[in-house]
């Protein structure tokens, strides 16, 4: 399939080109910026471009089969300090794509939506796709929003998709500088041996996904065909939770650097647990992650590593 990534340059999508590429398809990435830590390859396409160019967007969904969307401008936790933004920025420019790839006749998109932040403070765990949906965020808001009018371009003009709720990925290629990815972001500071910051009592629980099982789902998504009544909206996690003080002593017993913990107040836009049912990825999709959570963090530990900044 042809098929464009946009935001293809970051830590999902440099991931998902290798493994789309690797199963044979013809990648074009669309993107603001270059890779940070990815040099370009001699079988892809680069289109430097913004979502919010219609002219740029036109261009490159032209003659795509897929379109994978994981370009988003705001982070859960700065989201509410402008809601306009959030809103013009992903939720206007995200429906402009939808425009262009109906009218370019696009088999299918596949959207990056939240697996923790749609559904707000979760009344069950782990939590369904079909649990109810109150996001405490912008960013929550908006992702939900874009799933709602993926279903109205499905409906009104079969424009197929599928909205995959991903949990918290991590591993190789996220930026240990970012201000989300706690892994990463832990990872980096182990390695230059600055004290771990930790927001509130370290007791909060998220589920984490290893970067290549994700991008696994994605392509599984992408290869869906979907009936009538058939779900789109899907669960994208490892299936189970670890507090952040497991996380850090889970990296203890990896690292072979001392693993210092800085505690902060606690921030009002974090719920206590978010943890995916990820049974309907399981049995519809026929996904299912492979790598367990000490594996991952070796591979991001040694990815880290390679970067120098010991």
């Amino acid at each position: 399939m042809k098929t464009l990534v946009i935001g293809g340059n970051g830590f999902i999508g440099t991931n998902l080109v290798e493994s789309l590429l690797q199963e044979g398809h013809e990648v074009c990435v669309f993107d603001r910026y270059p890779s940070r830590y990815k040099e370009p390859r001699q079988d892809v396409q680069y289109l430097v471009g913004d979502l919010g160019n219609h002219g740029e967007v036109h261009e490159a969904v032209k003659g795509m089969d897929w379109v994978f969307h994981l370009a988003y401008t705001t982070l859960p936790q700065t989201s509410n300090d402008d809601p306009v933004y959030d809103v013009r920025s992903n939720l206007t420019d995200t429906v402009q794509l939808l425009q262009e790839c109906r009218d370019s006749q696009v088999k299918k998109v596949v959207f990056i939506s939240s697996g923790g932040t749609v559904y707000g403070i979760p009344k069950q765990v782990p939590i369904p796709e079909d649990h109810p949906q109150q996001p405490i965020c912008s960013y929550g808001i908006t992702k939900l929003a874009i799933e709602k009018y993926l279903y109205l371009y499905q409906r009104i003009w079969g424009l197929e998709y599928v909205a995959a709720r991903l949990s918290n990925p991590y591993g190789e290629q996220q930026n240990p500088h970012s201000k989300q990815g706690a892994i990463g972001v832990f990872l980096g500071n182990v390695a230059e041996r600055k004290p771990i910051t930790i927001w509130g009592d370290g007791e909060v629980v998220r589920d984490y996904i290893y970067i290549k099982d994700a991008v696994s789902a994605l392509v599984k998504a992408a290869e869906y065909q979907p009936g009538p009544d058939c779900p789109r909206v899907f669960n994208i996690g490892a299936g189970c939770g670890h507090s952040l003080n497991q996380i850090v002593e889970a990296l203890k017993q990896v690292v072979d650097l001392p693993v210092e913990v800085k505690y902060t107040p606690a921030r009002p836009v974090d719920v206590p647990t978010t943890v995916l049912d990820i049974t309907r990825a399981r049995t519809v999709l026929g996904w299912s992650p492979k790598v367990s959570l000490n594996q991952g963090l070796e591979r991001s530990w040694q990815w880290v590593k390679s970067l120098s900044l010991i």
